[in-house]
């Protein structure tokens, strides 16, 4: 028990999703690893948490985020959820290695509120399958770096907190090295975690999840009276929240690779980082897991295939709900939510006011076209027009600070009467040009997790180098700030990254 105190951590911890009962979660402990070492920790969020500058120095630290060791007030846990997968029925599945340790109370002045903490890799639980219950460290180096990614692009997510490695093998499509991830957000609740109890026909659990919600605030519902009411108003927030998250995505360029229901965060949060990856160069139909034979999960089908995750929801909503029109009408409202997202990020993007969404959801899609047309690198494209406009004199006739941008984007009569059109939108604004790219600047990142950079630092992490990792954390925690010397991680991937194969066995 005294490895439980060591820590000494000023957090009181509680179980959190566990008070729900072993109908919801079972009690579990982790298959233990040999040799543990710290690969990374995240001292960002460990700020944010309230922990202490020499946290992850005070004994006991490793074995709690590498083993699972049992934290004081909190009993570790396996949570129980069903899903449909690439489209089809998959019945019950599960935290299969994932462990959640419990739930941390913060200290006076901490900057985040209760959280879950989770452990990815931690062994065989209940849920496993056929499965091993283990991460490796190549997929959770992805996993750490790309969720702290797109926390500092703004985008809602999970975090990871560390990641520790062991010399343990792990057999995928070779054998490999085990690593676990230490998963942070206020809930880990899944689309699934509800499939799960419509799928088995138990409403009074489905009820107990409804209520769990709306008392832990997860989703800052209104007012509602318990039963059908709360069930259309948490439905309501949720195709809300996921609406916003896929205007997100696509205004980055996020492919997430593996949008099965189980994988969808009821908080709207980016859930699960398997065969995910930034667009380099545009292709709308791009598909970037090699599992997905039918491209059912295509950079230009994920607000589509959310709003029919969405309708999943709702369909295991209806036994509380119980009124299909009620419930479908609310569905419906995602494409009015979506469009609205949309076009408030591609004016943000744009340089645009917020009251010109029309205007700019109109110039942002042919923009689009335009680097799809000539495959340009998504990313250095938006940042070179966000640079072009900063440097820009104000007057129509003056284009020469989009001279680099024309290039990239194939010079000609589109482009041209593009830029026309944009130009004439971006002086009808009351501010400057100077602002305006500034503002722009801070919405269009310099800096995304490549697949390549994160190929070069499991490279390196293999022979025992952690120090790209480091590097790449500090870059992607600040990714609209232009580091001198860091070029080459703005610029757009070489050729032999079109080699990388990222399935889900990633």
């Amino acid at each position: 028990m005294d490895a439980l105190h060591n820590p000494a951590l000023p957090l009181t911890w509680r179980d959190g999703f566990a008070r729900l009962g072993t109908t919801f979660a079972t009690p579990w402990q982790a298959t233990p690893l040999h040799d543990l070492q710290w690969v990374s920790v995240n001292h960002r969020l460990a700020q944010a948490l309230g922990l202490p500058q020499d946290w992850q120095h005070r004994p006991g630290m490793l074995e709690v985020l590498g083993n699972g060791q049992p934290l004081p007030g909190a009993s570790p846990v396996a949570t129980v959820y069903s899903g449909h997968q690439f489209g089809v029925w998959a019945g019950q599945l599960g935290d299969g290695r994932a462990l959640l340790l419990g739930e941390s109370c913060p200290p006076p002045g901490a900057e985040l509120g209760p959280q879950e903490w989770q452990l990815k890799g931690a062994g065989r639980t209940p849920y496993s399958r056929m499965g091993d219950g283990r991460a490796v460290l190549r997929s959770s180096i992805r996993e750490y770096l790309c969720s702290e990614a797109m926390h500092g692009l703004g985008i809602p997510t999970t975090r990871a907190l560390s990641l520790v490695a062991s010399p343990d093998t792990v057999l995928r499509e070779e054998a490999e090295t085990a690593a676990v991830v230490s998963r942070i957000a206020p809930s880990f609740l899944r689309f699934g975690h509800f499939e799960h109890f419509a799928s088995r026909d138990n409403v009074q659990a489905l009820v107990q999840l409804i209520d769990y919600v709306d008392t832990q605030n997860f989703l800052a519902l209104p007012p509602t009276p318990p039963g059908r009411e709360r069930a259309l108003a948490l439905l309501e927030v949720v195709v809300q929240r996921t609406a916003r998250l896929m205007a997100q995505w696509q205004g980055v360029g996020f492919c997430h690779g593996v949008m099965n229901t189980d994988n969808m965060s009821l908080l709207g949060l980016t859930l699960d980082y398997g065969p995910f990856q930034f667009m380099d160069g545009f292709d709308p139909g791009h598909i970037c897991n090699h599992s997905d034979h039918q491209g059912r999960y295509a950079f230009d089908q994920q607000p589509r295939i959310a709003h029919w995750n969405l309708f999943c929801l709702g369909q295991a909503l209806m036994p509380v709900i119980d009124d299909v029109q009620a419930t479908v009408d609310v569905l419906n409202t995602f494409t009015v939510h979506y469009d609205q997202a949309w076009g408030e990020q591609l004016a943000r993007k744009l340089g645009l006011p917020a009251s010109a969404t029309a205007t700019a959801s109109a110039l942002g899609e042919r923009l689009l076209n335009l680097m799809a047309r000539q495959q340009a690198d998504h990313t250095v494209s938006w940042r070179t027009l966000s640079n072009a406009v900063r440097d820009w004199t104000g007057r129509e006739d003056d284009v020469t600070a989009f001279a680099e941008l024309g290039r990239q984007l194939g010079a000609g009569d589109a482009w041209d009467g593009w830029l026309k059109d944009y130009l004439q939108a971006m002086r009808t604004t009351t501010s400057t040009p100077t602002l305006q790219g500034d503002a722009m600047r801070r919405v269009n990142p310099v800096y995304v997790l490549r697949n390549h950079l994160g190929e070069i630092a499991i490279r390196r992490a293999r022979e025992g180098d952690f120090s790209e990792i480091e590097t790449l954390l500090s870059l992607l925690s600040a990714p609209f700030d232009d580091r001198p010397g860091f070029e080459p991680y703005a610029a757009p991937a070489p050729p032999w990254a079109q080699s990388i194969a990222i399935s889900c066995s990633s």
